[in-house]
């Protein structure tokens, strides 16, 4: 746990706190009650996560509109986003995880990846206060802000423009499936041109979903 509190530049007074944040509910199942899982950590650490991420921008870009915004907040705390810090810190190896989970690969889980990250820096908050999770999060998250603000389109609007270049072409975006319970809920979206499966994506919204079914359509037409 050292050498990731080091990576994180952090130091627990409680280490109790991020060893919950890198228990998995198959573990927690496991022990039968005697040990937690990081789910009601992951819950803070989504709503942490966005405030400070969107207090950030709105301090540092007054003259981004709100659309850019919130496109950029999107990018920075997406799944995707969060599974690059996991593995920068190599928060994987640190994973508490079920005998099942194990061997079915959880390490390597996009989905588990992502929610202990949101788990640790609930557990900052907890143990040093956000002024000490502010600190985790400019050095892991919005330091990647200018690539963000960079993109000149989301993913949506580029493959509508994409596809637009020939006339009569119909793109719609349906919801195929959810599961999880409503605080932490994952959207399945499919996007079909002209009918035709195009593009699946998940995501913590049915906004970010569509994003990165939208991204998977952009990939397969530019094969």
């Amino acid at each position: 746990m050292k050498t990731l509190e080091e990576k994180l530049g952090y130091t627990f007074q409680d280490p109790s706190l991020l060893e919950n944040a890198l228990t998995h509910s198959s573990r927690a199942n496991e022990s039968r009650g005697a040990q937690s899982s990081n789910e009601r950590l992951e819950f803070l650490g989504d709503s942490i996560l966005g405030m400070v991420v969107a207090d950030h921008l709105y301090r540092n870009h007054p003259d981004l509109p709100e659309g850019d915004l919130t496109r950029t907040r999107a990018a920075l705390v997406c799944e995707e986003s969060l599974v690059q810090v996991a593995q920068g810190l190599g928060l994987g190896d640190y994973l508490r995880l079920g005998k099942g989970e194990e061997t079915g690969g959880g390490r390597n889980r996009p989905s588990i990846q992502a929610d202990a990250v949101e788990a640790v820096l609930a557990a900052i908050y907890l143990d040093g206060g956000i002024g000490s999770v502010r600190k985790v999060i400019q050095a892991q998250i919005l330091s990647r802000e200018l690539a963000s603000l960079a993109k000149p389109r989301d993913y949506k609007t580029a493959l509508q423009e994409l596809v637009q270049r020939e006339s009569g072409q119909v793109l719609q975006y349906r919801l195929t499936g959810e599961e999880g319970p409503d605080h932490d809920k994952r959207f399945f979206i499919q996007v079909t041109l002209n009918g035709q499966p195009l593009g699946a994506g998940s995501g913590r919204s049915k906004k970010e979903a569509e994003q990165m079914a939208a991204q998977a359509a952009i990939a397969a037409l530019e094969k």
